[in-house]
């Protein structure tokens, strides 16, 4: 999601990551800046900034290149595209890309046909939703690595009311209707829809009324809570005495893949959609440090009592949770991992350990927020299928300390533990994974730059950090892994398990190292601090990633998220992680304006990119009737409309080469 600012560059109103609740910001850890910038390099200063002036220059500090300039040996053969601003999206040379499925596409069958003027709430609930996020491409057959015919599984994280409905302008929560209100619960959650490549022109499409279609809403799909957590107390509600049970998922923005075949989609900003006033109860101070004000961003509570803190006090604590989907199995309730600790999630990625442990990977996205990693109890089983699924719910929760050395520890999250105890207000382990964040503060972990996505690289076993912005460090609150104050723009980190390759690094391992890979913004700025490969070209610099994938060579894709902020629109920029262009970012694709760039996935053989274009128009003073575009459409009456994109090679082959 994007982030608010004070600048005169309209941001979503979805966007809560500007804010904090962590109490601890003024005593970051590490009050030094670190000796170690990558493993390559020592770090022998940070670039005179205006907030860090003290420090010495960083040697190889990368600036500008002109275009026609030689440059270092990219695997990467596109041609790169130009910062810019634009009514429609921009993709490099040589590629074409394909609307799959827009907002209100119909998806299960009896679905009716999209009409923005007259939507009703039981059509949302059959159309594709709104505000695509996480995508995932999942093969058919299940089991299968086939790059033509798959499942897309896509989150759908938010909603914009003055872009979905007539008459409305941004923030006027108090003009939404009951009617409005639900159809925006519809248009949250989770779409599974069955697509194809023919195979004689390359062009995909969704299959109509496949059996896989299903929608995953807000407003109808019943959940099951598992794990620790499952039917404690401080879930139990009037409509669900079990604590077991709960009606959708919430705010689902990045997510993963399990090995298992299944989804990870995570609940982030669910503190907006809840009103609580200034009573004192028992979930005071935990509603407080998820960030649960007296006001809503949402109409929702004026409608549906459980959105009232007031009248359903245990309601927040069913959300904030990692939620299993099968998409191979229609009948498969979604299930709330409750191992997998309650806070803001922005992913939740996996890999199998080399002692069959199963390791999912999470950061907390919110500026001084912390980098989570579970590691299964049990080992993975290829042959037990779905039945993997119990390994998410036995395991030990740890969260990240980085240390000024360049390595890094994992702090287990385990009831009875340190301060983990009854005096600290825990009587079990539950109550630690419902208030996750507080036991992360009590264990002293390393409040970061707004962890969003964290992605193992598949090829190197190296796992990356994605570390959006924060705007309200300050200067003298940096450290080793978060070195500029304030941060405008964001970085990268490597998290680097015990282990030569992939097959054999440690992801169980109880300490790491750790090496910042690049640092964004505007190189040619030495205000900036920015740190890319020397040869970036002057469009080649990214500002505020936030989800990443890696294709087949193990290169990395990375989407932005408050680029606009900037100058220019989000898109995606792709680069090397290893080898003599390592972190030489370029620009392959660019949203429409007022949009975000989420997803990005590819298929199986790398033929295929997929990429998410979240709230398109939303740019300042667009609304419903005078949108700022009517991408993907531009048809009159027809509003800006998220969409799910691919992005293939003009004649076929291998994206990026």
């Amino acid at each position: 999601m994007s982030e608010r600012s004070d600048t005169p560059v309209h941001v979503p109103a979805g966007a809560a990551e500007e804010e904090t609740s962590n109490p601890l910001t003024a005593a970051t850890i590490g009050e030094v800046i670190g000796a170690r910038f990558n493993r390559r390099e020592a770090l022998q200063g940070l670039t005179a900034v205006a907030a860090l002036s003290v420090l010495a220059p960083l040697a190889g500090l990368a600036g500008h290149r002109p275009a026609s300039a030689a440059a270092a040996p990219s695997s990467l053969a596109f041609k790169e595209i130009a910062h810019g601003t634009t009514e429609t999206h921009v993709v490099a040379e040589g590629y074409e890309t394909q609307t799959l499925m827009r907002w209100g596409d119909p998806l299960e069958a009896g679905a009716p046909a999209f009409d923005p003027a007259s939507q009703t709430a039981a059509a949302q609930a059959k159309q594709w939703g709104y505000n695509n996020d996480y995508v995932a491409y999942m093969p058919l057959p299940h089991g299968s690595s086939a790059s033509d015919h798959g499942l897309l599984c896509v989150n759908f994280e938010y909603t914009d009311a003055h872009l979905m409905f007539p008459g409305l302008k941004d923030g006027d929560v108090e003009a939404v209707s009951r009617e409005q209100a639900d159809i925006e619960m519809a248009a949250h959650g989770h779409g599974i829809v069955e697509i194809r490549r023919d195979a004689a022109t390359g062009a995909w499409s969704a299959v109509k009324d496949s059996p896989y279609n299903r929608r995953i809403s807000m407003l109808l799909s019943e959940c099951v809570v598992a794990g620790p957590a499952a039917g404690h107390p401080r879930l139990k509600t009037a409509a669900d005495p079990t604590g077991k049970k709960v009606i959708g998922t919430l705010n689902n923005c990045a997510g993963g893949k399990t090995p298992w075949g299944t989804i990870l989609s995570a609940e982030e900003n669910f503190n907006l959609y809840f009103t609580a006033d200034a009573v004192e109860s028992p979930e005071s101070a935990n509603y407080k440090r998820v960030g649960i004000k007296p006001k809503s961003r949402h109409a929702w509570s004026r409608f549906h009592d459980r959105f009232n803190v007031a009248k359903e006090l245990n309601e927040p604590n069913r959300f904030g949770w990692v939620v299993e989907i099968d998409p191979y199995n229609p009948k498969a309730a979604p299930v709330k991992r409750t191992a997998l600790g309650r806070f803001k999630h922005e992913g939740a990625t996996s890999v199998v350990n080399k002692d069959g442990r199963v390791v999912i990977y999470t950061g907390d996205d919110e500026m001084f927020e912390y980098v989570y990693r579970f590691v299964s109890k049990g080992r993975f089983d290829p042959a037990a299928g779905a039945a993997n699924s119990a390994l998410l719910d036995e395991g030990t929760l740890s969260v990240a300390r980085f240390e000024t050395d360049g390595s890094l520890d994992w702090l287990p999250l385990v009831f009875g533990q340190g301060p983990l105890t009854a005096a600290n207000g825990f009587a079990s382990q539950a109550d630690v994974l419902i208030e996750c964040r507080r036991a992360a503060d009590l264990l002293g972990a390393t409040p970061m730059d707004r962890p969003e996505d964290v992605e193992p690289n598949p090829v190197s076993g190296i796992v990356y950090v994605v570390l959006t912005n924060n705007r309200k460090r300050e200067a003298d609150k940096v450290d080793a892994v978060n070195p500029r104050g304030p941060n405008p723009a964001g970085h990268i980190l490597e998290m680097i398990p015990p282990g030569a390759t992939a097959a054999e690094r440690d992801h169980a391992a109880p300490r790491f190292t750790w090496s910042i890979f690049l640092l964004a913004g505007d190189p040619a700025s030495p205000e900036s601090g920015a740190r890319y490969h020397p040869d970036v070209s002057a469009d080649g610099w990214l500002a505020a990633p936030d989800n990443i994938a890696f294709d087949p060579k193990g290169r990395i894709w990375i989407a932005t998220d408050g680029a606009p902020q900037l100058g220019f629109a989000d898109g995606v920029w792709a680069a090397d992680t290893e080898g003599p262009a390592r972190a030489l970012t370029r620009m392959f694709y660019r949203t429409p304006i007022g949009a975000e760039m989420c997803g990005p996935e590819f298929n199986s053989d790398g033929t295929a990119f997929f990429v998410a274009v979240q709230h398109p128009g939303d740019s300042k003073g667009s609304t419903f009737d005078q949108p700022s575009t009517r991408w993907p459409d531009f048809k009159d009456g027809m509003p800006p409309r998220p969409s799910v994109q691919v992005i293939i090679r003009k004649g076929g082959g291998i994206v990026g080469v």
